[in-house]
């Protein structure tokens, strides 16, 4: 019903000048989204006042509401072409008064959690690329078509946005930063088995593909109460993401699969000092996707216990403090996190193995990231209870895998039914803990039940691992040299 809408308005996208990518579409397609959507809400509630007999108190002041500036309607429903600004006058009403007017929100509003300080965090962060009041007027009339009243329409609307995330994936280099293979983390989900009242949580939550997988799993349990409804809106997802592009569509994404104010922040997660978190700031569920390959600054590294630029070792020191005792995660890193013989990577190996109870891993073959080529492992731990046995089950779909040939979930319901029993199988084994070398706390392993051939790292991580123990060196240099 909806697929016609989107693809004219990248049409119209793709003409435009000021935007030139798959993340340029889609970043102008949510802002825009946004506002349509935030109309209908808006709408709903004062229907339900005045059934109820009440006043209802918009929050956007009428000019900047989309029935007034977007698509003002005449008496038979159409768009009243007299009122409807086009040109460098719709341009210039969106550039300079509406931006600023929603931007303003972020200091009106109570807290980061309501509606409206995300109205001010989203238009502080972004800004209108659409140079020609033409195109935008094209666009917005393609907008106005959608609708996001029942859940049938919400459902569609969340399938093209997540068509739109994908493509902005496989766009670039970096595709994991923005989307995660959703058959992937359906599996994730379902070896971690969230519960209705548990708060799940996602300190890198990218495009919120874990959350909104999640909520889909929850909200399709049977028996469910208007109370476990109002708990999943309110009182269940929580994410933070530090990137204001992600941030965006995160937002959009979650509004898309029926939570109405999602409980995302936009900071930079890392930021945050491990000392200062309490009991009452943990999750019983983590699921993430942190990001790999960044390099994080020395200031950055003071808030934690194991110093490192690595940005994913980070997080994942980030994630076992954050959870709480009984706490389950489901996490995805690069599987040089295994066997990396830097100092920071043996460390926290051995604080996760002490820690937690790293009862599986999950080993993913190449190309199941499209459009990024590394390797990456699942880590799926407790915490709590010390590790003593690791299941581990290496994913193998018996084809190469890539854009034109991606994951999908026929090709891990052998793990997801595995898993259960902890089976040995030709793709899945068990190691004990106590055969694990205390020195290095290597985690990589080959498969005793298989045929396969030895992986080499690449040269790139062989390089990466040198200047890291060259940095090492050098720190540890400088150390001796003030001691003399």
């Amino acid at each position: 019903m909806f697929e016609q809408a989107f693809k004219n308005i990248d049409d119209v996208l793709w003409k435009e000048a000021g935007c030139t990518t798959e993340l340029d579409y889609t970043e102008q397609t949510s802002w825009l989204l946004f506002l349509k959507y935030l109309d209908g809400l808006e709408q709903d509630k004062a229907m339900e006042a005045e059934l109820e007999g009440k006043k209802y108190s918009y929050i956007l002041d009428e000019p900047y509401r989309w029935e007034t500036w977007a698509a003002p309607k005449g008496a038979d429903g159409q768009l009243d072409h007299n009122k409807a600004m086009t040109g460098d006058d719709l341009r210039d009403f969106v550039d300079r008064k509406l931006f600023p007017y929603l931007h303003g929100f972020k200091q009106k509003a109570s807290g980061p959690n309501t509606i409206e300080y995300k109205i001010g965090e989203i238009f502080g962060e972004i800004k209108n690329k659409i140079h020609s009041g033409y195109s935008l007027r094209d666009i917005i009339d393609h907008i106005d078509e959608l609708r996001f009243r029942s859940q049938s329409e919400k459902h569609e609307l969340s399938q093209l946005y997540e068509a739109k995330i994908r493509n902005m994936g496989n766009a670039g280099r970096n595709g994991g930063e923005y989307y995660t293979p959703r058959p992937l983390i359906r599996a994730i989900v379902q070896v971690v088995k969230p519960e209705i009242g548990e708060r799940i949580y996602d300190g890198a939550v990218g495009s919120a593909g874990f959350l909104c997988e999640a909520y889909d799993y929850l909200v399709a349990k049977p028996n469910l109460t208007t109370a476990d409804l109002k708990m999943l809106q309110e009182r269940t997802f929580y994410g933070k993401e530090k990137k204001s592009l992600a941030y965006v569509i995160a937002i959009m994404n979650l509004i898309l699969h029926g939570i109405e104010a999602p409980n995302i922040i936009h900071t930079n997660t890392l930021t945050e000092n491990l000392a200062d978190v309490q009991e009452k700031d943990r999750f019983d569920v983590i699921l993430a996707n942190p990001p790999f390959g960044g390099k994080e600054r020395p200031e950055v590294q003071q808030n934690f216990p194991i110093r490192t630029g690595e940005t994913a070792f980070l997080f994942l020191q980030h994630f076992i403090k954050m959870l709480k005792a009984g706490g389950r995660a489901g996490v995805v890193i690069k599987n040089t996190f295994l066997s990396n013989t830097d100092n920071a990577a043996v460390s926290l190996r051995k604080l996760l193995l002490e820690s937690c109870n790293l009862h599986t891993i999950l080993d993913c073959p190449g190309g199941t990231f499209q459009g990024a080529g590394v390797k990456t492992v699942v880590l799926f731990f407790e915490k709590g209870a010390p590790t003593r046995e690791i299941w581990y089950y290496q994913l193998d779909p018996g084809r190469n895998m890539g854009k034109t040939n991606p994951l999908n979930d026929d090709d891990l319901i052998e793990f997801v039914e595995l898993r259960k029993t902890l089976a040995d199988s030709p793709k899945s084994w068990s190691v004990n803990v106590d055969d694990i070398d205390k020195a290095t706390f290597d985690l990589s392993t080959k498969n005793p039940n298989g045929n396969e051939e030895v992986v080499h790292r690449t040269p790139q991580a062989i390089i990466d691992e040198i200047a890291a123990l060259d940095a090492e060196s050098t720190e540890l240099l400088v150390k001796i040299r003030a001691l003399l």
